[in-house]
């Protein structure tokens, strides 16, 4: 049963890239990729020193300001499920990446008013970690907490549209070497990405410590309002789908479709299409057999409820079987999606590496260029960088020799050896911090939080080069994975997903500091995460990530052990057009444990 499909609604479709095929393309890459590129400068560049500038100039305790810096970093990951929202369902991916630009300059221009004028902040204290300072009154803090919630709402404007946007300038579905440009595509954006943090925490960080908080702010504006130009810019060189109807409303029909019929007995699914409700012309005429509680959405009751036009009399009782799929799709990757919390707890040490830097010898050779503590953090990015370079032009050839795969390793392969690889950089930072604590003791800093620490701070190189190796894994795997199995019209909630993983990773985090600082400092004992590194216990605080990250790869493993079950039997061809098949191992062709799944871009 079909019903009437309105030409007016397809332009969002395929048809609508073909017809605009002299839009898009390479030409808009400077466009989109300096939005993302100045934009991540900006935002990046003033994470780094951020708990620094809590700690001096606001007078917060480490703990609370680790906490600060984790919810801000929690809500500017959350905001993109709000920014995919509107641009699948509203506003379109454009219009949101251009409002996000403009929200964020305003945001960073608030933040660095909090520098320029002196009222804005608490009076100076010398020394607040060991002084009773005067803290930020009422108005004060919400004048910053206002510039960092604008800034989140900014960064849901961009970051979930921006890499979505971007591959809907190069998909082209008549070019044989689609599948190859698309993955060189993610590969490289999220390098490019990588690149700019590197500046960012390099030189922006380097201004902060060298030219102080006015211009060290100053200079993000700026680089924000380049940003926001130069997307601009491109306005008339951009293919700009339409957005499609609510995908929440859709998920919601179907929710209350299948409990509204749930008195219904699903027949056989040898029974054809005969039953199920679909539109004219799509691919999905029948329901996959898992999660099949959701098919009774799309059956058909009676013939009363399709009008003459063949559409469905009321949406909240009959549903299409698209809307199903679409569904089943968000519901099968959330297991796997929440594998990825505790890595990105663990990716999301922003503060307390920090710190540790700020308290030992930063220079890179003896009496040679002493490195900002807020810097450290490029080698996770170099390392991440240099990963992805590798990987694509390197790794996978060789690999694919063996495996027989064009993408060398398997996505569920690479996510898992990154969760592998999280639980050696958090027990690495365990064993760094107790050597520090160690060696700050016996040269009598105990009581001295300001006190240098004669141990080279490079010793804390390794643990960022492997969590930078464990984000190039996992995080670039897990974006991959979600467009494998999403259509091409969740594409922007698929990259929404992960940023979503990074919001509930960033509060786990913060619930996990403000734990142990209540736990650990009572019957008069020394707080784990106290204001003085030395007399804490930071080690302590590694030592339980690492346990919870050893505890998640087991985890990951029984996820991806039950959706390989889900695989079974499954073909799910979407409606958009040729697209990229999922990769998928080549024995589980051969046995036929899975089918592919288009790739949507």
């Amino acid at each position: 049963m079909a019903s009437m499909e309105n030409p007016d609604q397809t332009k969002s479709g395929d048809e609508e890239k073909h017809v605009t095929r002299k839009l898009g393309g390479l030409k808009t890459m400077p466009f989109v990729i300096s939005n993302e590129t100045f934009e991540k400068v900006a935002s990046f560049g003033l994470l780094p020193n951020m708990i620094l500038y809590l700690t001096n100039e606001y007078h917060m305790s480490i703990a609370t300001g680790a906490n600060v810096l984790f919810i801000w970093s929690a809500i500017s990951n959350f905001m993109p499920i709000l920014g995919a929202f509107l641009s699948d369902s509203f506003l379109g991916r454009f219009l949101v990446i251009a409002l996000g630009t403009v929200t964020s300059l305003i945001g960073m221009s608030l933040l660095w008013l909090t520098a320029v004028f002196p009222e804005a902040r608490p009076p100076h204290c010398d020394s607040p970690m060991t002084e009773s300072c005067v803290k930020a009154n009422s108005a004060q803090l919400a004048h910053l907490f206002g510039s960092f919630v604008l800034m989140s709402i900014g960064a849901g404007g961009i970051r979930p549209c921006s890499l979505a946007f971007g591959a809907d300038q190069l998909y082209d579905p008549s070019n044989p070497k689609n599948k190859r440009v698309m993955q060189s595509f993610f590969n490289w954006y999220y390098a490019s990405v990588g690149l700019a943090i590197m500046i960012s925490i390099t030189v922006i960080v380097y201004i902060q410590d060298k030219a102080g908080w006015v211009v060290g702010f100053g200079v993000p504006v700026g680089l924000m309002f380049i940003s926001t130009v130069m997307f601009l810019l491109g306005s008339p060189l951009y293919i700009k789908l339409m957005p499609n109807k609510s995908l929440f409303t859709s998920f919601a029909q179907v929710t209350e479709a299948a409990w509204n019929n749930r008195d219904l007995v699903l027949p056989p699914m040898e029974s054809g299409g005969a039953i199920w409700y679909f539109h004219k012309g799509s691919k999905l005429i029948t329901p996959t057999e898992k999660l099949r509680f959701l098919n009774k959405a799309c059956m058909i009751r009676s013939p009363e409820d399709i009008d003459m036009d063949g559409r469905a009399l009321n949406p909240w009782n009959l549903c299409t079987v698209k809307q199903v799929e679409e569904l089943k799709a968000l519901i099968k990757v959330l297991p796997i999606w929440s594998s990825g919390i505790i890595i990105a707890v663990t990716i999301s040490q922003q503060s307390f590496p920090v710190l540790q830097a700020n308290s030992m010898d930063r220079h890179l050779i003896p009496g040679g260029l002493k490195i900002p503590a807020g810097s450290f953090g490029v080698f996770a990015m170099i390392t991440l960088t240099i990963w992805v370079a590798a990987y694509d032009r390197i790794v996978v050839p060789l690999l694919s020799k063996f495996t027989k795969r064009s993408q060398g390793l398997s996505l569920k392969e690479r996510m898992g050896f990154g969760l592998i690889i999280s639980c050696v950089a958090t027990a690495v930072a365990g064993l760094v911090e107790s050597k520090r604590r160690a060696a700050a003791i016996r040269q009598g800093l105990a009581d001295n939080p300001y006190g240098v620490v004669h141990m080279s701070a490079m010793w804390l190189v390794p643990q960022h080069c492997l969590i930078g190796l464990a984000e190039g894994l996992n995080a670039i795997g897990q974006i991959e994975f979600y467009y494998s199995q999403f259509p091409k019209s969740m594409a922007s909630i698929g990259v929404a997903l992960f940023t979503l993983g990074m919001a509930v990773g960033n509060l786990i985090g913060s619930l996990i500091v403000s734990i142990l600082n209540k736990v650990t400092k009572t019957h008069g004992r020394v707080s784990w995460v106290s204001n003085s590194l030395n007399k804490g216990h930071y080690d302590y605080y590694y030592w339980l990530l690492t346990a919870l990250s050893v505890i998640n790869v087991f985890y990951y493993l029984l996820c991806i052990w039950a959706f390989g079950s889900t695989e079974n039997g499954n073909k799910v061809e979407w409606d958009e057009g040729d697209g990229m098949e999922d990769e998928l191992e080549a024995d589980d062709h051969a046995k036929g444990k899975g089918s592919p799944i288009v790739f949507p871009h």
